[in-house]
C-alpha cells in the first residue's frame, strides 16, 4: 500500500505540513517495502486551485491513503473520487505519523475538515 503524508522537508524526519494543497513535499512511503521517496508539490504555489491540483498529482503518484493535518473540501472530493482515504489531524513527524497509521491509531476523515482557502 502506498501511504503519502504531507511534509515541511524533505525527510522521514520532517514535520507534518498541516496543509495538504500547499504542503511543500510529499513522502511517498511503500508499507510493504518501507521504501520511500519526497516528492515536490507543484501546486504549492499556485495562485488558485492547490488543492485540486495537489489531489490530481497525488492520484498519479498512486497513492491509497493521505496522512495530513488539514484537507480542504474540493481536494477531499477529488481525492475520495480517486479512491484515496484522506486521514486529518495529523501531527508530528512524518515517520512518526507513518508509524502510527500502521499501528492503527489513524483513520479516514469521512469529510474535510476546513472550509477552501483555509
Amino acid at each position: 500500500m502506498k501511504i503519502l503524508v504531507t511534509a515541511a522537508g524533505d525527510s522521514l524526519e520532517s514535520p507534518v505540513d498541516p496543509r495538504f494543497g500547499r504542503a511543500a513535499h510529499y513522502i511517498l512511503i511503500d508499507s510493504r517495502t518501507g521504501e520511500h521517496e519526497v516528492v515536490d508539490n507543484p501546486a504549492s504555489t499556485a495562485p488558485q486551485g492547490a488543492g485540486i491540483g495537489a489531489a490530481q498529482r497525488v492520484a498519479e503518484l498512486g497513492a491509497e491513503y493521505v496522512l495530513t493535518g488539514h484537507c480542504g473540501p474540493k481536494a477531499f472530493r477529488t481525492l475520495t473520487a480517486a479512491g484515496i482515504k484522506v486521514v486529518v489531524g495529523v501531527e508530528g513527524t512524518v515517520g512518526e505519523a507513518y508509524q502510527r497509521f500502521l499501528e492503527g491509531g489513524l483513520s479516514a476523515a469521512e469529510e474535510a475538515d476546513v472550509e477552501g482557502h483555509w
